[in-house]
């Protein structure tokens, strides 16, 4: 079975509404999984199956924010088919972003 490392950014609707609903309260410490990627830096990702493959989501707060908003009758995708996610919004502050981008 393929495990795939996947980020926010490349969430797709499908493993999305997986996402919320095996969180539907989010998820906890307990609910996160800690490795090292191949470049020795560690990850740390909640894990969504399905019967293709496991998908290990990025852990981090536009994660959150992702899942928080995430509304199944009206969502956006780009052209890669990945749920595109509007950071431009009160909701998320600078001080989170720039944590996220460091």
């Amino acid at each position: 079975m393929k495990r795939i490392i996947v980020d926010y950014k490349k969430l797709t609707p499908e493993v999305l509404k997986l996402l919320t609903e095996k969180f539907p309260d989010g998820y906890g410490d307990d609910d996160i999984i800690k490795f090292d990627d191949h470049h020795n830096q560690t990850i740390e990702a909640v894990e969504i199956r399905t019967d293709e493959a496991v998908y290990l989501v990025k852990v981090s707060s536009k994660l959150h924010y992702t899942m928080t908003n995430f509304d199944k009758d009206n969502i956006e995708v780009n052209d890669l088919g990945n749920v595109v996610v509007d950071t431009d919004t009160p909701a998320i502050s600078s001080e989170i972003l720039k944590d996220e981008e460091e």
